[in-house]
């Protein structure tokens, strides 16, 4: 079996919940030899009293959890403050992965998966949550102001309460002003991916259309451009 590198931020902790043994000690095993500190839970109490006890950096969830399910484990630990969480589906559950995505999952992998894109993802997310010196000024536009050193992003001074990819995609947005982007270049420029289901991209837009917009129904920041994609337009929203 492949050994993946110890690519893993020193001390960076990661919940695996699930309650396949076998699928956990794979998981388990490859996170640790890249370098995480890995915590183990088999069910959703033992995943809350886990997180409670030490705060995981990132929470790898089995969506399909004995008791209470994965979507209910994130809608609680959403509740007991911000952690990025990875979502494990199955194979052909598309609206389970909709609705994981709508309580705040930032990334899923699909079942049967290689524990060495697993690997990568939690990378891929990680590096996001801990942006380097490199990261641009403040951004601002129609209200809104996106800090990415301090990941930090506010409407009218409010503080809006986003995922990982929530902020990175209305950084990206608000750092392009009134160009479209197809779905697809939006999952390669946000999400980092060549391929992938594009309803993440058109979830995470609804559900940043609900925390930046007055009326998201009639969304006028963040426009759908049909045929197209998606364009950022602060001219619209500030009229």
């Amino acid at each position: 079996m492949d050994q993946p590198p110890p690519t893993g931020e020193a001390g960076a902790r990661v919940l695996v919940v699930d309650d396949d043994p076998t699928v956990a000690e794979i998981v388990t095993g490859y996170l640790d030899r890249a370098g995480y500190v890995v915590d183990r839970a088999g069910d959703g109490p033992d995943a809350l009293a886990r997180a409670a006890a030490h705060w995981p950096d990132l929470v790898v969830l089995d969506l399909m959890l004995p008791g209470m399910d994965g979507l209910e484990v994130c809608r609680r630990m959403r509740g007991q403050g911000p952690v990025p969480v990875i979502m494990l589906t199955a194979r052909g559950d598309e609206d389970d992965r909709i609705l994981g995505l709508e309580v705040g999952a930032d990334d899923y992998v699909t079942k049967p998966f290689s524990p060495r894109e697993l690997v990568l993802r939690v990378e891929s997310v990680l590096r996001r949550t801990r942006p380097g010196p490199a990261a641009s000024g403040l951004l601002r536009a129609a209200g809104l102001t996106v800090d990415p050193a301090a990941r930090r992003a506010t409407k009218n001074g409010a503080e809006l309460a986003l995922t990982i990819r929530e902020f990175d995609l209305l950084a990206f947005l608000l750092a392009h002003p009134g160009r479209a982007f197809a779905r697809e270049e939006l999952m390669r420029e946000v999400w980092g991916w060549d391929f992938g289901d594009l309803s993440t991209v058109t979830v995470h837009v609804r559900r940043l259309r609900g925390k930046v917009e007055d009326d998201p129904a009639r969304p006028r920041l963040i426009q759908t451009v049909w045929g197209v994609g998606y364009r950022f337009d602060p001219a619209t929203g500030e009229a």
